[in-house]
Protein backbone atom coordinates (compact mmCIF):
# COMPACT_ATOMS: atom_id res chain seq x y z
CA UNK A 1 0.00 0.00 0.00
CA UNK A 2 1.26 3.26 -0.78
CA UNK A 3 0.97 6.47 1.58
CA UNK A 4 -0.48 9.13 -0.65
CA UNK A 5 -0.44 12.85 0.12
CA UNK A 6 -3.21 14.64 -2.39
CA UNK A 7 -2.57 18.48 -3.22
CA UNK A 8 -5.71 19.49 -5.06
CA UNK A 9 -8.18 22.00 -6.05
CA UNK A 10 -11.43 20.66 -6.72
CA UNK A 11 -12.76 21.59 -9.14
CA UNK A 12 -14.81 18.74 -11.11
CA UNK A 13 -12.03 16.47 -12.25
CA UNK A 14 -10.24 16.66 -8.40
CA UNK A 15 -13.52 15.74 -7.32
CA UNK A 16 -13.45 12.04 -9.10
CA UNK A 17 -9.47 11.58 -8.88
CA UNK A 18 -10.30 11.98 -4.74
CA UNK A 19 -12.93 9.17 -5.61
CA UNK A 20 -10.67 6.88 -7.30
CA UNK A 21 -8.24 7.12 -4.67
CA UNK A 22 -10.70 6.25 -2.17
CA UNK A 23 -12.02 3.63 -3.81
CA UNK A 24 -8.27 2.07 -4.31
CA UNK A 25 -7.03 -0.26 -1.82
CA UNK A 26 -3.35 0.53 -3.62
CA UNK A 27 -3.58 4.01 -1.95
CA UNK A 28 -3.54 5.29 1.63
CA UNK A 29 -4.55 8.94 1.43
CA UNK A 30 -3.09 10.34 4.72
CA UNK A 31 -4.34 13.56 3.79
CA UNK A 32 -5.78 16.12 1.89
CA UNK A 33 -4.16 19.82 1.14
CA UNK A 34 -6.51 22.24 -0.77
CA UNK A 35 -4.88 25.45 -3.43
CA UNK A 36 -6.24 28.18 -5.08
CA UNK A 37 -6.44 27.22 -8.58
CA UNK A 38 -9.61 26.11 -10.31
CA UNK A 39 -11.67 27.90 -8.03
CA UNK A 40 -10.77 30.03 -4.69
CA UNK A 41 -9.45 28.17 -2.07
CA UNK A 42 -12.41 29.18 0.29
CA UNK A 43 -14.30 26.37 -2.44
CA UNK A 44 -11.52 24.11 -2.88
CA UNK A 45 -11.20 23.12 0.57
CA UNK A 46 -15.30 22.93 1.05
CA UNK A 47 -15.39 21.31 -1.72
CA UNK A 48 -12.94 18.75 -1.15
CA UNK A 49 -14.58 18.39 2.36
CA UNK A 50 -18.11 17.60 0.56
CA UNK A 51 -16.25 14.71 -1.46
CA UNK A 52 -14.65 13.02 1.68
CA UNK A 53 -18.54 13.19 3.05
CA UNK A 54 -20.13 11.94 -0.04
CA UNK A 55 -17.73 8.76 0.51
CA UNK A 56 -17.90 8.68 4.07
CA UNK A 57 -14.42 9.47 4.47
CA UNK A 58 -13.62 10.56 8.13
CA UNK A 59 -10.03 9.63 8.85
CA UNK A 60 -8.37 11.52 6.01
CA UNK A 61 -7.35 15.30 7.42
CA UNK A 62 -8.55 18.00 4.69
CA UNK A 63 -6.29 21.15 5.07
CA UNK A 64 -6.28 24.87 3.56
CA UNK A 65 -2.77 25.57 1.92
CA UNK A 66 -1.83 28.71 -0.23
CA UNK A 67 -4.62 30.84 -1.30
CA UNK A 68 -3.03 32.28 -4.49
CA UNK A 69 0.54 32.16 -6.29
CA UNK A 70 4.09 32.90 -5.13
CA UNK A 71 3.91 35.81 -7.48
CA UNK A 72 1.31 36.57 -9.68
CA UNK A 73 -2.52 36.95 -9.28
CA UNK A 74 -4.73 34.37 -8.80
CA UNK A 75 -5.63 32.96 -12.00
CA UNK A 76 -9.91 30.70 -11.68
CA UNK A 77 -11.57 28.45 -14.23
CA UNK A 78 -14.82 29.06 -12.77
CA UNK A 79 -16.05 29.08 -16.66
CA UNK A 80 -15.04 25.18 -16.73
CA UNK A 81 -16.19 24.18 -13.41
CA UNK A 82 -18.90 26.24 -12.34
CA UNK A 83 -18.82 28.97 -9.73
CA UNK A 84 -17.86 26.78 -6.60
CA UNK A 85 -16.04 24.14 -8.20
CA UNK A 86 -18.61 21.36 -8.64
CA UNK A 87 -20.65 22.63 -11.75
CA UNK A 88 -24.72 21.92 -10.83
CA UNK A 89 -24.55 19.53 -8.39
CA UNK A 90 -25.82 20.68 -4.91
CA UNK A 91 -23.85 18.89 -2.28
CA UNK A 92 -25.17 19.03 1.51
CA UNK A 93 -22.60 21.40 3.74
CA UNK A 94 -20.13 19.26 4.87
CA UNK A 95 -19.92 18.94 8.82
CA UNK A 96 -16.11 16.78 8.32
CA UNK A 97 -13.72 19.81 10.08
CA UNK A 98 -11.47 21.80 8.35
CA UNK A 99 -7.75 21.26 9.70
CA UNK A 100 -6.18 24.62 11.51
CA UNK A 101 -2.90 23.77 10.77
CA UNK A 102 -2.15 24.87 7.28
CA UNK A 103 -1.67 22.70 4.96
CA UNK A 104 2.22 23.73 3.81
CA UNK A 105 3.31 22.50 7.27
CA UNK A 106 1.34 20.07 7.37
CA UNK A 107 3.11 18.43 4.67
CA UNK A 108 6.35 19.28 6.05
CA UNK A 109 5.69 17.49 9.29
CA UNK A 110 3.87 14.58 7.34
CA UNK A 111 7.11 14.10 5.28
CA UNK A 112 9.83 14.42 8.17
CA UNK A 113 7.82 12.13 10.26
CA UNK A 114 7.20 9.89 7.76
CA UNK A 115 8.89 5.95 8.30
CA UNK A 116 9.37 5.72 4.59
CA UNK A 117 9.16 7.93 1.78
CA UNK A 118 6.01 9.15 0.23
CA UNK A 119 4.69 10.06 -3.09
CA UNK A 120 2.27 13.07 -3.42
CA UNK A 121 -0.13 13.41 -5.89
CA UNK A 122 -0.58 17.18 -7.48
CA UNK A 123 -3.98 18.09 -9.02
CA UNK A 124 -3.77 21.75 -9.10
CA UNK A 125 -1.37 24.46 -8.98
CA UNK A 126 2.33 23.71 -7.31
CA UNK A 127 1.96 26.12 -4.82
CA UNK A 128 1.78 24.45 -1.73
CA UNK A 129 4.61 22.27 -2.54
CA UNK A 130 7.07 24.97 -3.57
CA UNK A 131 6.47 26.56 -0.30
CA UNK A 132 7.14 23.39 1.39
CA UNK A 133 10.08 22.59 -0.26
CA UNK A 134 11.18 26.25 0.39
CA UNK A 135 10.74 26.29 4.03
CA UNK A 136 11.89 22.49 5.00
CA UNK A 137 14.11 21.55 1.88
CA UNK A 138 15.09 18.02 4.03
CA UNK A 139 11.40 16.85 3.21
CA UNK A 140 12.87 16.16 -0.49
CA UNK A 141 14.67 12.53 0.82
CA UNK A 142 11.34 11.82 2.23
CA UNK A 143 9.29 12.22 -1.05
CA UNK A 144 9.08 8.81 -2.60
CA UNK A 145 7.78 10.49 -6.08
CA UNK A 146 5.51 13.48 -7.52
CA UNK A 147 2.60 12.27 -10.01
CA UNK A 148 1.51 16.11 -11.40
CA UNK A 149 -1.65 17.10 -13.70
CA UNK A 150 0.22 19.75 -15.03
CA UNK A 151 2.49 21.04 -18.63
CA UNK A 152 2.51 20.16 -21.92
CA UNK A 153 4.71 19.08 -24.83
CA UNK A 154 2.57 20.08 -27.39
CA UNK A 155 -0.31 23.11 -26.87
CA UNK A 156 -2.09 24.85 -23.94
CA UNK A 157 -5.32 25.38 -22.51
CA UNK A 158 -5.50 28.69 -20.73
CA UNK A 159 -3.17 30.27 -23.57
CA UNK A 160 -1.74 28.86 -26.90
CA UNK A 161 1.05 27.57 -24.89
CA UNK A 162 0.39 26.81 -21.46
CA UNK A 163 -1.40 24.49 -19.91
CA UNK A 164 -3.36 25.70 -16.91
CA UNK A 165 -2.09 24.45 -13.50
CA UNK A 166 0.78 25.39 -14.63
CA UNK A 167 -0.01 28.92 -15.97
CA UNK A 168 -1.13 29.37 -12.59
CA UNK A 169 1.74 29.36 -10.82
CA UNK A 170 4.97 29.00 -13.15
CA UNK A 171 7.33 29.88 -10.20
CA UNK A 172 6.21 27.28 -8.26
CA UNK A 173 6.10 24.53 -10.87
CA UNK A 174 9.49 26.09 -11.85
CA UNK A 175 10.58 25.39 -8.35
CA UNK A 176 9.54 21.92 -8.32
CA UNK A 177 11.48 20.78 -11.42
CA UNK A 178 14.58 22.26 -9.50
CA UNK A 179 13.50 20.24 -6.44
CA UNK A 180 15.57 17.05 -7.20
CA UNK A 181 12.69 15.03 -6.36
CA UNK A 182 11.24 12.25 -8.65
CA UNK A 183 8.33 13.86 -10.74
CA UNK A 184 5.84 12.67 -12.99
CA UNK A 185 4.42 14.82 -15.65
CA UNK A 186 1.08 13.69 -16.88
CA UNK A 187 0.14 16.57 -19.45
CA UNK A 188 -2.44 17.81 -21.49
CA UNK A 189 -1.49 15.37 -24.66
CA UNK A 190 -2.26 12.44 -22.60
CA UNK A 191 -5.22 13.64 -20.69
CA UNK A 192 -6.59 15.14 -23.60
CA UNK A 193 -7.19 11.29 -24.74
CA UNK A 194 -8.80 10.10 -21.43
CA UNK A 195 -12.07 11.48 -23.17
CA UNK A 196 -15.63 11.03 -21.46
CA UNK A 197 -16.75 9.86 -24.81
CA UNK A 198 -20.95 8.72 -24.20
CA UNK A 199 -20.60 5.24 -24.26
CA UNK A 200 -18.30 5.86 -21.64
CA UNK A 201 -20.67 8.66 -19.54
CA UNK A 202 -23.20 5.70 -19.96
CA UNK A 203 -20.84 2.97 -18.14
CA UNK A 204 -20.05 5.25 -15.90
CA UNK A 205 -24.22 6.31 -15.04
CA UNK A 206 -24.56 2.39 -14.25
CA UNK A 207 -22.82 2.45 -11.43
CA UNK A 208 -25.48 2.93 -9.44
CA UNK A 209 -26.45 5.53 -6.80
CA UNK A 210 -25.35 7.30 -5.69
CA UNK A 211 -21.64 7.75 -7.28
CA UNK A 212 -22.77 6.95 -10.86
CA UNK A 213 -25.41 9.50 -10.64
CA UNK A 214 -23.50 12.07 -9.72
CA UNK A 215 -20.16 11.23 -11.34
CA UNK A 216 -22.44 10.92 -14.97
CA UNK A 217 -23.91 14.65 -13.85
CA UNK A 218 -20.30 16.41 -13.08
CA UNK A 219 -19.22 15.32 -15.84
CA UNK A 220 -21.96 15.96 -18.14
CA UNK A 221 -21.64 19.67 -16.76
CA UNK A 222 -18.17 19.93 -17.01
CA UNK A 223 -18.18 18.50 -20.71
CA UNK A 224 -20.09 21.81 -22.31
CA UNK A 225 -16.69 23.65 -22.42
CA UNK A 226 -14.37 21.39 -23.73
CA UNK A 227 -16.95 20.09 -26.04
CA UNK A 228 -17.47 23.53 -27.27
CA UNK A 229 -13.79 24.66 -27.33
CA UNK A 230 -12.15 21.88 -28.74
CA UNK A 231 -14.96 19.59 -30.46
CA UNK A 232 -14.25 16.34 -27.94
CA UNK A 233 -17.08 14.22 -27.09
CA UNK A 234 -17.23 14.87 -24.02
CA UNK A 235 -14.73 15.82 -21.82
CA UNK A 236 -11.42 14.93 -20.95
CA UNK A 237 -10.54 13.45 -16.91
CA UNK A 238 -7.12 15.27 -16.15
CA UNK A 239 -6.64 14.86 -12.94
CA UNK A 240 -8.03 10.89 -12.42
CA UNK A 241 -5.70 10.19 -14.86
CA UNK A 242 -2.88 11.07 -12.03
CA UNK A 243 -4.31 8.59 -9.67
CA UNK A 244 -5.19 5.97 -12.18
CA UNK A 245 -1.05 6.43 -12.78
CA UNK A 246 -0.36 5.74 -9.21
CA UNK A 247 -2.62 2.60 -8.95
CA UNK A 248 -1.39 0.79 -12.31
CA UNK A 249 1.16 2.20 -14.23
CA UNK A 250 1.47 0.15 -16.90
CA UNK A 251 -1.79 2.10 -18.30
CA UNK A 252 0.80 4.38 -19.72
CA UNK A 253 4.04 4.52 -20.79
CA UNK A 254 6.77 7.18 -20.01
CA UNK A 255 9.83 9.31 -21.43
CA UNK A 256 12.58 10.74 -19.37
CA UNK A 257 13.30 14.79 -20.15
CA UNK A 258 14.38 17.53 -18.90
CA UNK A 259 11.73 19.99 -18.59
CA UNK A 260 11.57 23.44 -17.53
CA UNK A 261 8.88 26.37 -17.55
CA UNK A 262 8.79 29.73 -19.13
CA UNK A 263 8.96 32.55 -16.81
CA UNK A 264 10.38 35.49 -18.88
CA UNK A 265 8.01 35.86 -22.11
CA UNK A 266 4.11 37.06 -20.89
CA UNK A 267 3.24 35.42 -24.09
CA UNK A 268 4.86 32.01 -23.71
CA UNK A 269 4.73 31.74 -19.34
CA UNK A 270 3.59 28.92 -17.75
CA UNK A 271 4.70 26.78 -20.74
CA UNK A 272 6.42 23.84 -20.15
CA UNK A 273 9.35 23.33 -22.44
CA UNK A 274 10.18 19.58 -22.87
CA UNK A 275 13.19 18.09 -24.45
CA UNK A 276 12.05 15.35 -26.06
CA UNK A 277 14.73 14.12 -27.89
CA UNK A 278 17.36 15.47 -25.00
CA UNK A 279 19.31 18.26 -27.59
CA UNK A 280 19.93 20.70 -24.67
CA UNK A 281 22.08 17.75 -22.79
CA UNK A 282 20.90 18.93 -19.96
CA UNK A 283 20.37 16.29 -16.64
CA UNK A 284 16.71 14.25 -17.12
CA UNK A 285 14.44 16.09 -14.38
CA UNK A 286 10.87 14.51 -15.32
CA UNK A 287 9.50 10.87 -16.44
CA UNK A 288 6.81 12.58 -19.18
CA UNK A 289 4.20 10.58 -19.59
CA UNK A 290 3.64 9.44 -23.44
CA UNK A 291 0.96 6.91 -23.97
CA UNK A 292 -2.32 6.16 -21.97
CA UNK A 293 -4.68 3.18 -22.91
CA UNK A 294 -7.83 5.03 -21.93
CA UNK A 295 -9.97 2.25 -22.90
CA UNK A 296 -7.85 0.34 -19.55
CA UNK A 297 -7.82 3.57 -17.68
CA UNK A 298 -11.73 3.88 -18.39
CA UNK A 299 -12.40 0.29 -16.91
CA UNK A 300 -10.11 1.21 -13.93
CA UNK A 301 -12.30 3.82 -13.14
CA UNK A 302 -15.71 2.27 -13.67
CA UNK A 303 -14.24 -0.56 -11.75
CA UNK A 304 -12.77 1.44 -8.40
CA UNK A 305 -15.53 3.31 -8.38
CA UNK A 306 -17.86 0.49 -8.24
CA UNK A 307 -16.21 -1.39 -5.85
CA UNK A 308 -15.21 1.56 -3.65
CA UNK A 309 -18.99 2.81 -3.40
CA UNK A 310 -21.44 -0.11 -3.42
CA UNK A 311 -24.76 1.06 -3.11
CA UNK A 312 -26.06 -2.04 -1.67
CA UNK A 313 -24.05 -1.26 1.46
CA UNK A 314 -26.34 0.78 3.94
CA UNK A 315 -23.54 2.74 4.95
CA UNK A 316 -23.21 4.41 1.56
CA UNK A 317 -27.32 5.08 1.17
CA UNK A 318 -27.02 7.65 3.84
CA UNK A 319 -24.69 9.97 0.60
CA UNK A 320 -27.76 9.75 -1.21
CA UNK A 321 -28.58 13.57 0.14
CA UNK A 322 -26.63 14.87 -2.15
CA UNK A 323 -28.95 16.52 -5.01
CA UNK A 324 -28.21 17.06 -8.50
CA UNK A 325 -29.99 19.62 -10.24
CA UNK A 326 -31.36 18.69 -13.99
Amino acid sequence: MQNLLIDCDPGVDDAIALLLAFGSPELRVRGIVAVGGNVPLVHTQTNARKICELAQVRDVPVYAGCDRPLLRSLTTAEYVHGATGLGQVSFPEPTIALQTQHGVDFMIETLLAAEAPMKIATLGPLTNLAVALAKCPEIVKNIDQVVMMGGATTHGNVTSSAEFNIYCDPHAAQMVLNSGVSIVMMGLDITHQAIATPDRLATIRQIGEPIGALVAKLLEDYSHHDIQQYGFAGAPLHDPCVIAYLIDPTIFTVRHCFVEVELQSEAAIGRTIVDWYHASGKPKNVQVVATIDSDRFYQLLCDRLGLGFDSAQPAKTQTAKTRIER
